[in-house]
This record gives structure tokens, C-alpha cells and sequence, in this order.
């Protein structure tokens, strides 16, 4: 479609009709000069791996419908637009709005989501060249709406966007959803004796406890990256990845060859952290490297140790952030019992819009709700973190 600023919009159903460098040019245009991605869940690469490798395409539920705006024969933004027909890898859980809609007679599925599939992580949805933001959010958004008006689709969803483009979102019409997460932050510490010291008495030694049980498994723990990452660790990978994910989730959502396709394409964006006992892994925790943060993505073990799960996938992940000068690592979705290790709440955020009136009304008046018991929750959890508190006075 051609609106009166000439902006064209396209949904593909494959990334191989955009070019490499045009997706990128909005998703990290940091790397053009050789940095790494802020991001690396929305780069071309990592979206391409999910494609080729099955991931998402035919019979996963997850079919592309990536959005491109082009302005004067540029790509001037794009979008990760799916139609789906489940709400499972999403991790903001609308299951209970599927099931009203379809009690009050309306067909739910498919609907359209723009997001990186099974990816709890926040990050720009709207994908812009430097200086078109907001002419290119404004397409993004319209072309989505329109693609859900003219297929008779019932909702748009555009999950763990950044809380700037989720204020864009309410401005142009859209619903507004807030969610919650914990995050590690790098205080200015030096080394994690340095975080310790921050922490009360009490979670500085039940850390360091947890820590001394963990690595006494009797084996080595070891982070790989880049060329040091080698295909048999894969296997181990794999293994573990498909444990958790059979508990979790009843399949995993990921296949063998994603993480085939992620050794030729994907090592450089990668941390394996892995708990190795005779040369052979027997856990291991599954992180990707953003500019300025480590994302914990997944966990596995083939024998079960106390501590370990803590050790590899949080404090472990701390120690890398630190050496390396990350300010934060999100260390996936959910989970309060990371408040204790030194991972605080963070409000995410996510933009909504249903084509029925009546039900957008009702979402609307629950969203409100939510919104205010997540921030009051997010509140209460903090004043609870493992800090130590300092006297008003200190302050002065």
C-alpha cells in the first residue's frame, strides 16, 4: 500500500526477500561501523537461523509475515511480524483473553505478533534507520492494523518492546500492557566481591555459600565463546535444552538444527557456560551477548547438584557482565526467586490491539488493573532486595 508520504508497506513471508544489510540497517545500525548489536535477537542472523532451521515457518504455529516500509526505494523500517495460531513462546501470557473472546463467540487465531519468537527479551519491535523513527513506527503500526483488518484477524500483539516505542504505541491508539522481570545492574562494581558489598549481611554469605556447593560438583565450570565453542558442544546443548524444554514447555521450540545453524552464524553473539566433569558437560546455561548486556536464555543438567542451576546461569553470568563491562543481565522471564541473588524488578512492556470493540473495551478496563498491581508489585519487591539498606543519613 502507498499512503500520502509515499511510504510502501510489505508483508514477506520469508527473510529472503529483504536484503541482509536493508533489515540491519534498522535492526543494529551500530554494527554498520563494526560494533557489536545492542540487540542481537532482531539482527538478520539470528531471525534467519529460526527460519532455516524450522524454528518458525509451517506447522510450528509461528508464520512470518515480516513487515518492511520503504520510502523513495529505501527500507526505512521493518518489523518480526508473525500470524499465529496458539499463544505459546510469547511470555505474555494472553491465554485467558483467547479463551474469553472464544466463550463470547469470536474466532481468537490466528492473530498477528511482532516479536522474536520464544525471546522474553526487551527490545526495539519497531525496527527504524537513524532518523526515520517515527515516521517508520507510524507505518509499522499501520500496516499491521491494516493486515489484521483486511484478513478479519482479531488482535496485534507487539511484545517486550522498549518502554519509549510503548508510549509511542498508547499515542497512536494502541493498548498499553506492563510486565515484570528481574535484571542484574552493574552498580559500578569492580568484581563480585565489589557486588557483594552491596549486598546485606545476610544475602552476601547465603551467596557465597551457594557458590562454594555449587563449584565443589566435583568438575570444572567454563565459559566459551566464539571459535572456543566447538560442534560437540552442541550435543551437550542439545541435550540439556531438550530436558528443560520437555519439562517446560511439553516440546521444545527450538530444533537440532538451530543450534547447527547458530555454530556457522551465531557463536560470536554466544556464552556457553558449562559445568564440564571429565570433559563431558553436565549442565550448561545458554547466553547471547548484546552491546551493552548478557541475556540468560537456557539452562539444562543431566544430574541434578545443588546450587549449580544458580551458579551457571546467574552468578556465573555476573562474573562474565562484570569482566567484560556489560551494565546488566536479564536473566530470562519470571522468577522471584532471583530477587535473593541480586537480580531486581524491572517493569516490561508490550502493546495490544483487538479489532472487536466491545472486547478491546473490556481488555482496556483489565489492563488498567494489572498495570497498577505490577507497579505496586515491582515497588514491594524492591524495597525486599538483598541491598544493604543505607541510613538516611549517609545519604547527606
Amino acid at each position: 500500500m502507498t499512503d500520502k508520504s509515499e511510504i510502501t508497506i510489505r508483508a514477506h513471508a520469508s527473510l529472503s526477500g529483504i536484503a541482509p544489510a536493508d533489515w540491519d540497517a534498522c535492526a543494529c545500525p551500530e554494527a554498520a561501523e563494526g560494533a557489536r548489536p545492542e540487540d542481537p535477537f532482531t539482527t538478520y542472523r539470528f531471525l534467519k537461523a529460526l527460519e532455516d532451521s524450522g524454528s518458525v515457518g509451517p506447522g510450528t504455529g509461528w508464520q512470518a509475515q515480516y513487515l518492511t516500509a520503504e520510502q523513495d526505494g529505501q527500507i526505512i523500517a521493518c518489523a518480526p511480524l508473525y500470524a499465529k495460531s496458539h499463544s505459546q513462546g510469547e511470555y505474555v501470557f494472553d491465554h485467558g483473553w483467547a479463551d474469553a473472546y472464544s466463550r463470547a463467540g469470536g474466532r481468537y487465531y490466528p492473530k498477528l505478533q511482532m516479536a522474536v519468537p520464544f525471546t522474553p527479551v526487551t527490545g526495539r519491535r519497531f525496527l527504524t534507520r537513524p532518523g526515520h523513527e517515527d515516521t517508520g513506527r507510524a507505518a509499522l503500526v499501520q500496516g499491521a492494523v491494516q493486515i489484521a483488518e483486511g484478513n478479519a484477524v482479531s488482535s496485534v500483539h507487539v511484545t517486550f518492546c522498549t518502554r519509549d516505542e510503548a508510549i509511542a504505541g498508547a499515542a497512536m491508539g494502541l493498548m498499553r500492557r506492563t510486565g515484570q522481570q528481574f535484571h542484574w545492574i552493574d552498580g559500578g562494581y569492580r568484581d563480585f566481591d565489589g557486588f557483594l558489598t552491596a549486598l546485606s549481611a545476610r544475602k552476601r554469605k547465603n551467596i557465597r555459600k551457594e557458590r562454594r556447593i555449587a563449584q565443589d560438583f566435583g568438575g570444572d565450570i567454563v565459559q566459551l565463546s566464539g571459535s572456543d565453542i566447538q560442534p560437540e558442544h552442541w550435543n551437550a546443548v542439545w541435550e540439556f535444552y531438550q530436558d528443560t524444554g520437555a519439562r517446560k514447555w511439553g516440546t521444545p521450540y527450538l530444533t537440532r538444527q538451530f543450534f547447527e545453524i547458530a555454530h556457522d552464524t551465531l557463536r560470536d553473539d554466544m556464552l556457553l557456560i558449562l559445568a564440564m566433569d571429565g570433559g563431558t558437560p553436565v549442565a550448561g546455561a545458554v547466553n547471547f551477548i548484546g552491546a551493552s548486556a548478557l541475556y540468560g536464555r537456557y539452562w539444562g543438567c543431566t544430574y541434578d547438584h545443588p546450587c549449580l542451576h544458580f551458579e551457571l546461569c546467574y552468578y556465573q553470568a555476573i562474573d562474565y557482565a562484570l569482566a567484560h563491562g556489560l551494565g546488566r543481565v536479564e536473566a530470562g522471564a519470571q522468577g522471584e526467586h532471583k530477587l535473593a541473588r541480586g537480580y531486581l524488578p524491572v517493569a516490561t512492556h508490550s502493546l495490544h490491539w483487538v479489532r472487536d470493540a466491545g472486547f478491546a473495551d473490556a481488555v482496556a478496563q483489565y489492563l488498567r488493573a494489572e498495570g497498577a498491581a505490577v507497579e505496586e508489585d515491582i515497588e514491594v519487591l524492591t524495597s525486599y532486595g538483598p541491598f544493604r539498606k543505607i541510613p538516611k543519613e549517609d545519604h547527606e
